[in-house]
């Protein structure tokens, strides 16, 4: 019987390590399996021995008011470590995984990293010391073969784990049953609102994405605005932000429903992160926007090496989503891009350019492809 110990330090990285999960479960039915993660994670049989939302934290200053949960979260993955599990399996989160395999490799365990960090955006300098740390890892955008080739770090592309969930997802969800599920009017306007899986994020992004809606709706009085909390956020957390700059709105708020919200969307305003994914992969016109610590964005434009944050845009290799990065994210600039998005040539021209983005991806199958290389390095230093 088999143990894993799997790391996944953020909302989108422990869905996609329960796919893992479940797919290793069908090939190895009697392995065991704990770790950091989340609801999602525990469904597919995770023994949770910490909480991701204790780590559910952005940006470089941000992070300090979290640094007591970020300690107790890493002593028990440490003394999980100690008990010497067949595989460590990382997920994305890189600031809290890269240490983490130094210890594994210490210890002399196998680590697999599934969505490896994204260096080539920044800190290209982790390259050295993800290949000093890993033994394989499994990356889910075609470009990043190339760039760690020549780093002695066998690396393999897995597709996006993404494609093949969010495509059974839109068959089974059409507009007017999401619509339907979510109590909204069928053919009203809608624009639905993403601040983010992270506290700090809500704090930022909320009144933010608030302050637009309260410009939008003052030119397009039908529009209604839905906000997707992600599950690692509790309502009373966006209670406060609500009832202040939400006053007067008509809006709905909706909890760990993100995807009914993105399917009955005519338009969305996200951060940077993997709902930009999910957002490009579900054909829902977007526009991004960000506001971080001031010192945060100071670091940030001297170490990002990449002419977007926005996933999609990079992929594309052209500015297909509108993109408004801090001073830049001036609520009435941000109010027209998604005017635009909800009806007319822009929001077309979008369309058009995320179904590419979707093309390039391939066709799913991710969580698969990497339980088969799990088994494999399992097995080899079983010596089985």
């Amino acid at each position: 019987m088999s143990s894993f110990l799997i790391s996944a330090g953020d909302a989108s990285g422990e869905m996609h390590a329960a796919g893992l999960v479940r797919a290793l479960r069908r090939r190895a039915p009697q392995s065991r399996f704990a770790g950091l993660g989340g609801s999602e994670m525990q469904r597919a049989g995770v023994e949770l021995l910490a909480p991701q939302r204790d780590l559910a934290v952005g940006g470089l200053f941000e992070v300090l008011g979290s640094l007591r949960r970020i300690r107790s979260a890493w002593r028990r993955m440490n003394r999980a470590l100690e008990a010497r599990p067949d595989l460590l399996v990382l997920v994305d989160s890189p600031d809290f995984n890269i240490p983490l395999a130094r210890r594994a490799r210490r210890l002399g365990l196998p680590v697999l990293y599934y969505i490896g960090p994204q260096v080539w955006a920044w800190r290209r300098g982790r390259v050295r010391k993800i290949a000093r740390r890993v033994d394989r890892l499994a990356v889910i955008f075609p470009f990043e073969v190339d760039f760690y080739r020549g780093a002695g770090l066998p690396v393999e592309f897995v597709g996006h784990p993404l494609v093949e969930r969010l495509a059974d997802f839109a068959r089974d969800w059409p507009r007017a049953r999401a619509r339907n599920a979510l109590q909204l009017a069928p053919e009203r306007p809608l624009l639905a609102l993403l601040p983010g899986s992270r506290r700090n994020e809500l704090q930022r992004m909320l009144p933010l994405q608030l302050e637009v809606a309260r410009i939008l709706h003052a030119r397009l009085p039908s529009l209604h605005f839905a906000v997707a909390l992600a599950q690692s956020i509790p309502r009373e957390a966006a209670a406060p932000l609500l009832a202040r700059a939400g006053a007067g709105l008509p809006l709905s708020v909706h909890e760990g429903r993100t995807w009914q919200v993105l399917r009955a969307a005519d338009a969305a305003l996200a951060k940077p992160g993997t709902i930009t994914m999910e957002l490009a992969l579900l054909g829902t016109p977007f526009a991004v926007a960000l506001r971080v610590h001031p010192l945060s964005a100071l670091i940030g434009r001297q170490l990002i090496e990449v002419p977007s944050f926005t996933m999609p845009n990079l992929i594309a290799g052209a500015p297909i989503a509108p993109e408004f990065m801090q001073e830049q994210a001036q609520p009435a600039r941000i109010a027209e891009a998604l005017r635009e998005l909800l009806s007319g040539p822009a929001r077309q021209q979008q369309c058009e350019a995320l179904d590419s983005v979707r093309r390039t991806l391939g066709a799913g199958g991710s969580a698969g492809r990497v339980a088969e290389i799990a088994l494999e390095m399992v097995r080899g230093a079983s010596g089985t």
